[in-house]
């Protein structure tokens, strides 16, 4: 009986060792994996940036056409100054595609920086909504959280974010930046009304965790950047209206 009990108790000791070297050999694949999705991803980002130029007077020109040969879905630029946000935006015909694709529209699980498929870029949209993710590496999206710094949010030059469209090059200013848990409000982009869309911006606004002292009214049209923070149970999320 004894012998029966100490074999039972064996085999429980060796059943959990095999689940604790699947688990680690398991969370180490993912790691090693995820490493070289990154690595990939930044390698692809140097490879286009000689499509961006940037003028003596900070004017932005953007290669569309060529961009476009290598991935029809590329339709903006955008940049954040003061963190590594500096990348070609795609726009997939859902918000799931680039989640685990990049550039070049191979399987990745660092995914690329893309727009909300719900925007239609012309000139109507009153919520540009820009995803990518926190990869820990400072690429992406990782560095969108320095907004909730206080250093970064009493930084002027700062508080003015740079999209450019193949129509155009637009600057918008910086009103609200906060974290929050996953919630689909933040990224609506249909109003059913104005009063709808001023409660929305009211709403956005004071939400923020640093006063811009920036004035909205229903005229205005805003761009939002998200990402996660942390391990996902969060999100950290910028708003800015057009002013230019």
């Amino acid at each position: 009986m004894k012998k029966r009990k100490l074999k039972i108790k064996n085999l429980i000791v060796i059943l959990f060792g095999f689940i604790c070297i699947f688990g680690i050999s398991y969370s180490l694949y993912n790691i090693i994996n995820w490493k070289l999705d990154v690595d990939k991803n930044n390698n692809i980002k140097e490879k286009i940036k000689k499509n961006i130029t940037i003028s003596k007077d900070n004017k932005y020109k953007i290669n569309f056409k060529s961009l476009k040969e290598k991935n029809p879905d590329t339709v903006a630029y955008i940049k954040v100054n003061n963190t590594n946000i500096d990348y070609i935006v795609v726009k997939g015909k859902n918000n799931e595609y680039y989640l685990n694709h990049n550039f070049n529209k191979e399987y990745n699980i660092a995914g690329w920086v893309f727009m909300d498929y719900r925007n239609i870029l012309d000139g109507n949209d009153k919520n540009i909504i820009i995803y990518g993710h926190n990869t820990k590496d400072n690429s992406m999206f990782d560095t969108l959280k320095y907004v909730l710094n206080k250093d970064w949010q009493e930084n002027i030059d700062n508080q003015i974010i740079t999209l450019v469209t193949e129509e155009k090059e637009y600057k918008y200013k910086v009103f609200s930046t906060y974290e929050i848990k996953p919630e689909d409000f933040y990224i609506t982009t249909n109003f059913t009304s104005t009063d709808n869309y001023k409660y929305f911006l009211g709403k956005i606004k004071e939400r923020s965790n640093y006063n811009y002292k920036v004035d909205l009214d229903e005229e205005d049209k805003v761009l939002t950047l998200s990402s996660c923070l942390g391990e996902g149970q969060t999100r950290v999320v910028l708003h800015a209206k057009l002013i230019k």
